[in-house]
C-alpha cells in the first residue's frame, strides 16, 4: 500500500514487525503530512525515538505553452484600374477602330493592358497614354483602342466586352504580352509593336515618328 502525504494534513499510524534472527521486536510509526511538511516519528520496541523532518517538492505543474502573438494578414496591394476604354477618344472594339482608321487615314494604336495585376501596364497608362499632352498629341492623328485584361473580380469587363477583347487579342496579341502596343496601318497592316517605354508622352511620340514618320 502506498501513502500519499501531500494531498492534504494526514495522521497515519504505521505497525510493522521488524524480523531478525532473534526474538521479534515491534516498532511504531508515526507519520505527520501539513501542506508541504512532513514528520516522521519513530518508536522502536527498546523505548528509544527518532524524529526527522522533510519538506516535500511540489510536484512539477504543467506549462502551457506561450501564446504567440496576435497575426495580422495584412490584404494584398492592388491597383486601382486604370482602362482606358470608354476614356474620350478610345476605343475598346478593333473592328470599330479598324473601320475610324479606314475613314480617316489614320493608324491605329491598340493597347493592351493587365490594369489590375500588371505593373508596366499601369505605368505605361499613367506616365502616358493617359496623360493630357499624349491625348492632345493622338487627336488628329491616331485612332486609339484600349483592351483590357483585369484579374479581380470586381474589374472584369462584361461578357460582351471581354468578347471583343479576346478577339482583338487572337489577331494582334497571340504571344500574351503585357503590355503591348501596336501600331496598324489605315489599312489594316500591322506596323510595329512595343512593350513598356520609358521617358513619357515626348519619347513614345518620338517612337511612334520611326514607324510613321509623317506622324
Amino acid at each position: 500500500m502506498s501513502i500519499n502525504p501531500f494531498s492534504a494534513p494526514t495522521r497515519v499510524l504505521i505497525l510493522g514487525l521488524a524480523l531478525s534472527a532473534g526474538p521479534a521486536l515491534a516498532q511504531k510509526t508515526t507519520i505527520k503530512a501539513k501542506d508541504d511538511k512532513v514528520k516522521t516519528k519513530t518508536t522502536a520496541a527498546d523505548g528509544s525515538t527518532s524524529k526527522t523532518k522533510t519538506v516535500a517538492t511540489a510536484a512539477p505543474q504543467p506549462v502551457s505553452p506561450a501564446a504567440s502573438a496576435p497575426q495580422t494578414v495584412l490584404p494584398a496591394a492592388t491597383a486601382p484600374a486604370q482602362g482606358l476604354a470608354g476614356s474620350e477618344g478610345w476605343v475598346s472594339d478593333l473592328g470599330a477602330a479598324q473601320a475610324q482608321a479606314k475613314a480617316t487615314n489614320r493608324p491605329i494604336l491598340a493597347v493592351f493592358s493587365g490594369s489590375d495585376w500588371c505593373k508596366p501596364c499601369i505605368m505605361y497608362e499613367q506616365e502616358v497614354f493617359a496623360k493630357p499632352e499624349f491625348a492632345a498629341y493622338a487627336k488628329d492623328k491616331l485612332v486609339l483602342a484600349h483592351f483590357d485584361f483585369p484579374r479581380m473580380k470586381k474589374n472584369q469587363p462584361s461578357a460582351a466586352q471581354l468578347k471583343l477583347n479576346e478577339a482583338a487579342a487572337a489577331q494582334l496579341n497571340r504571344e500574351g504580352e503585357f503590355p503591348l502596343a501596336v501600331v496598324i496601318s489605315p489599312e489594316g497592316k500591322v506596323l510595329a509593336k512595343t512593350g513598356y517605354i520609358a521617358g513619357g508622352p515626348a519619347a513614345f511620340e518620338a517612337y511612334l515618328k520611326t514607324v510613321v514618320p509623317t506622324l
